[in-house]
């Protein structure tokens, strides 16, 4: 802008200094700011040079000198610096920003374990649930989802319901050698005990707590004695079934869960899909079975009992039995109990089913749950009985 008031003034005042309206032509002295190509000429009279070398020494902060005329001269507008801005560029087109998010597929309960939550496919894996008695994950099972199993599935039809203490974190049921008397196993650490409880108005007759450092697990009674297990500790103890005198106290090499009995042998699970079986004179394990169904390993096998011939076993955290043939392993039935008792019963997640008891002389059978206010004898029903 300054460079262009030189010129102007510069051109207004050598048209001053023309003979006959010629301009004269002369070398001309560089002044500062000026470029080789606009100079004062010699003749330029020394008040107009001086005023020219003012401006052009002048900065910034100099006011402006205003408004010049130039007569008939024509000035170019000079070229602005800012350009109008513009959109930019959309770079996320339609096809792109109104993507929806991943779909993922909603969580179902699976149709052989109902109760069991997860889609699981073989790579999966569950996360582990939030309780109190587990360091095991249930294994994944190809293929359960929404398809039909081979393996008879019963219901179940209630014949008696008795009262249960609320306060029992059943791990163990057992019915004893005396008509009408259960015995129970109850779990949490500082509140475990074994109990004598009366089956027709669930009176706990006879109560032994166990020290505070075990967890409580599955009982069973057996010629004369009653079997404790402890979930952690790898401890177990062994009693008279009448006084709950301790008879002995012994050590086992993984977690206890539950126990039965055969006539022969203890039958032992740990969470896993292992069967252990002990020996009951020497309780030193003597053989073991790995459970499985069509879907592959069945896990988290918790409470025990050996019905006719076949090991009858909680899934824990499921509503669900399933039956096991002690020589092979292979799941054989699974009973359904959905439904026993209403989930508004239930206390929290840890009120889930757990306790079977079976009387070989009436061939009753009994179940119950964690802190289930009711204790039920059911009879089974093939599901597609009419």
């Amino acid at each position: 802008m300054k460079k262009t008031l030189l010129i102007l003034l510069y051109l207004l005042v050598t048209s001053t200094a023309c003979n006959g309206g010629e301009a004269k032509s002369a070398q001309i002295p560089m002044v500062a700011g000026m470029s080789q190509s606009t100079a004062i000429p010699d003749d330029t009279p020394t008040s107009t040079k001086n005023a020219l070398r003012n401006l052009d020494q002048s900065d910034t902060q100099t006011p402006d000198p205003g408004p010049v005329d130039t007569g008939d001269a024509e000035v170019e507008e000079a070229p602005s610096l800012f350009v109008e801005p513009t959109s930019p560029p959309d770079a996320y087109p339609a096809s792109r920003a109104t993507l929806e998010p991943e779909q993922v597929e909603p969580v179902v309960t699976t149709d052989a374990y109902p109760g069991l939550v997860g889609t699981v496919q073989p790579e999966q894996t569950l996360p582990p649930l939030i309780a109190e008695e587990t360091s095991v994950l249930i294994e994944s099972k190809p293929g359960s989802i929404g398809v039909k199993s081979g393996i008879p599935t019963y219901t179940y039809t209630i014949i008696n319901e008795y009262p249960h203490d609320r306060e029992s974190h059943i791990q163990g049921l057992s019915v004893s050698d005396y008509p009408g008397i259960l015995f129970e196993g109850s779990g949490l650490w500082g509140e475990s005990s074994l109990r004598r409880v009366d089956l027709e108005t669930g009176e706990v007759l006879q109560f032994l707590p166990l020290p505070d450092e075990y967890f409580g697990e599955g009982i069973t009674d057996f010629d004369g004695q009653i079997i404790q297990l402890t979930w952690k500790s790898g401890v177990g103890f062994l009693y008279d079934n009448e006084s709950f005198e301790l008879i002995d106290e012994f050590s086992y090499a993984h977690e206890g869960w539950g126990v039965t009995y055969d006539g022969e042998r203890l039958i032992v699970s740990d969470g896993t899909n292992t069967i252990h079986f002990w020996d009951p004179e020497t309780l030193h394990e003597i053989d073991q079975i790995q459970v499985f169904d069509e879907f592959g390993p069945v896990t988290w096998l918790n409470e025990l009992e050996y019905v006719d011939g076949e090991i009858f076993a909680n899934v824990w955290q499921t509503d669900t039995i399933v039956r096991i043939d002690p020589d092979s392993g292979q799941v054989i039935g699974r009973i359904d109990l959905t439904g026993l008792l209403d989930q508004e019963e239930r206390i929290g997640t840890e009120g889930v089913l757990n306790g079977i008891a079976y009387e070989p002389e009436t061939e009753r059978l009994f179940v119950t749950g964690k802190r289930w206010p009711v204790l039920y004898e059911i009879e089974l029903v093939p599901e597609d009985a009419p």
